[in-house]
């Protein structure tokens, strides 16, 4: 797999309009995923309603209860003007389908671009100069995919090529303008850790450092053994990456399910219920949700320091998310993160959900996952060649 930085920052799509033989590929397996899906869906609601009596009797004993229509106060710029959310049968606003967070825009803003906000004109030379979009130009008038689907070749430098990747080619529009940065609060989109809170942070990776060691596949991170997304993709904050940038909204009247493309994760959040004990140490970690007017609001605590999120946290820190529907094609999500121990500030970020009239496949992860099996075959034939390998990469320190 690619490597990223620790924000998951590869450079990066709006999903690509497929070729011919690409579509008539996919059209012939549609039907079959499809009804995986659907099953797949059912079980997942289906657990999800086993909690249903428990989130009604947490209601009943404080946990916060908001219905929609409440409006608070700051919702008008969370909606774009004159729109009106529609409704499912039980009232909620409809945040139901596919939606996909794929573009140039990442966590940070890079140095290059000084505000967070770009014209028309910006957005247009930046996306020109962004590697991953020339790559992709650069293989498409190359001919890349050209009898990939007849066997021809399969060998020839094809495994990340532009074909095979969906990152996104334009910088991300929210609320229709261009950003440089998910982060909008900072404004330098930078993460505001405190002096302490940088010399804490690398202690807060579960004791594996980033997940390079050589000697167990526990040392390895939880992506690469396929238990959770790369690059942050479940959360929270879900963030886009390479590929597979989409996100599945399922509705009940007592639970919202967010179903991960990346690695299949599903985040199954109980609304209006409380925390579970601190023992649960679920890999996105402890999620609750309810409703401030048309706002979606899900708090999320005791995250799991190996569970591959961007942002870490300490035991005492949250992570708050916001989901609305802004309009026909966009959902808002905005998070803001709070920790004293290890940032100078609640800092928050905003990221564009955009609908996709497609499904979410199968992610199968690696097949038979070969690609940890070589790292760790490469460890032991390091060991008998008494080469020490660093952390940082396959190189001889010795």
């Amino acid at each position: 797999m690619s490597a990223t930085d620790e924000f998951g920052n590869y450079s990066a799509n709006t999903h690509r309009p497929a070729q011919s033989w690409q579509r008539s590929w996919e059209e012939k397996s549609m039907s079959k995923l499809r009804h995986i899906s659907l099953a797949a869906m059912t079980t997942v609601l289906a657990l999800a309603g086993a909690g249903t009596a428990s989130a009604q009797a947490a209601a009943q004993t404080g946990a916060r209860v908001m219905v929609p229509n409440q409006k608070p106060a700051a919702e008008s710029d969370r909606v774009a003007a004159g729109y009106v959310a529609p409704r499912l049968s039980f009232g909620q606003p409809d945040l139901s389908g596919v939606w996909s967070n794929a573009s140039n825009t990442r966590m940070t803003r890079p140095g290059t671009m000084k505000a967070l906000v770009m014209s028309d004109e910006e957005e247009a030379k930046a996306r020109a100069a962004n590697p991953s979009n020339i790559r992709q130009e650069t293989d498409d008038n190359q001919g890349i995919g050209d009898g990939l689907l007849d066997g021809k070749d399969l060998a020839s430098g094809r495994g990340y090529n532009s074909f095979w990747i969906d990152p996104g080619n334009t910088y991300a529009n929210v609320k229709g303008t261009w950003r440089t940065s998910w982060i909008v609060d900072p404004s330098s989109g930078q993460v505001p850790f405190s002096e302490a809170g940088r010399k804490l942070a690398p202690s807060l990776r579960g004791g594996r450092g980033r997940g390079t060691g050589y000697d167990n596949p526990e040392e390895r991170g939880a992506g690469e053994r396929c238990i959770v997304g790369f690059g942050g993709t479940g959360g929270p904050p879900m963030m886009n990456v390479l590929y597979n940038n989409n996100y599945q909204i399922v509705q009940s009247p007592d639970h919202v399910v967010i179903v991960v493309e990346m690695n299949h994760d599903a985040r199954i959040i109980p609304l209006n219920a409380q925390h579970k004990p601190g023992v649960l140490n679920q890999w996105l970690g402890d999620s609750i949700g309810w409703w401030e007017g048309d706002t979606l609001v899900v708090e999320t605590i005791n995250m799991n320091p190996e569970g591959g999120s961007q942002v870490q946290l300490t035991a005492g820190g949250k992570i708050v998310e916001r989901f609305t529907r802004y309009s026909d094609t966009q959902v808002l999500y905005e998070f803001e993160v709070d920790d004293p121990q290890l940032y100078s500030q609640v800092w928050k970020g905003e990221v564009g959900l955009n609908r996709v009239d497609d499904s979410v496949y199968e992610y199968a992860c690696h097949e038979g996952n070969h690609g940890l099996l070589g790292i760790l075959e490469g460890g032991r034939a390091a060991d008998r060649e008494g080469r020490n390998i660093s952390e940082k990469g396959d190189r001889d320190e010795g």
